[in-house]
């Protein structure tokens, strides 16, 4: 149930980027992020790269969201069966993981091995042809020592806590925001005005705001007559 909650608001922060790229290359994706300016997490409005880390890491099940697997917690299967090498190797897997996703997160948001490029100011440019490398293995490192400081920061949220987030913040808040960046995109594309672009955008998030709270009101009622039941 967790991993379902947070795999559909991290769909929804992907759909985002792949509406403004046009494209499901990642060298694509890439390409379009030649500058600062134009990399995804300033293009898409910031919102879908938040969800997107939230929701990465929850599926990663790394703190705070490692309620399946809390290695604190278990006294059993690999933990207690194996040392040593074969024991490092459990965990290899698992921050091997962390550094995969943080991988994929620097190309979709943060352009890859895109320089810190403002218009002509290439950052860093003694670098030559090994630039790509550098500044790729320099975003990954941050998002590591992020990972690194929000476990040693943050304390485990509850079950129920974990699933409201999920479902009643993430789900909605990234699905609106889609909505949002869709209109803008059809905006551009008919080439509206920004009166036009801003009213479809309130417009579509009154309605989602009207869909969500009807949902929530309905399973508010399934519950109250699920209690009066028992």
């Amino acid at each position: 149930a967790q991993m379902i909650s947070y795999e559909a608001a991290l769909g929804l922060s992907l759909a985002a980027v792949l509406l403004f790229s046009g494209s499901l290359s990642t060298s694509n994706i890439v390409i379009g992020q030649d500058e600062l300016l134009d990399w995804n997490i300033i293009a898409t409005g910031f919102v879908p790269f938040v969800i997107f880390l939230i929701a990465m890491t929850a599926e990663m099940n790394r703190p705070p969201f490692d309620l399946v697997e809390a290695e604190q917690e278990l006294v059993a299967g690999f933990n207690t069966e194996y040392s040593s090498i074969q024991f490092a190797l459990f965990f290899l897997a698992e921050f091997m993981s962390v550094i995969t996703m943080s991988g994929v997160i620097v190309t979709l948001f943060l352009g890859g091995p895109q320089p810190l490029r403002i218009g002509d100011v290439d950052i860093f440019d003694w670098a030559g042809a090994f630039g790509g490398t550098f500044w790729m293995i320099l975003k990954v490192l941050a998002f590591l020592y992020l990972y690194v400081w929000l476990r040693a920061t943050l304390p485990r949220l509850r079950y129920d806590q974990l699933m409201s987030f999920g479902w009643k913040l993430l789900i909605p808040v990234a699905l609106g925001w889609f909505l949002v960046l869709a209109a803008i995109q059809v905006g551009r594309d008919e080439d509206w005005n920004i009166v036009a672009v801003l009213a479809v955008s309130l417009g579509v998030l009154f309605v989602a705001y009207l869909l969500f709270s009807a949902a929530l009101t309905v399973a508010r009622k399934n519950r109250d007559a699920q209690g009066a039941m028992y």
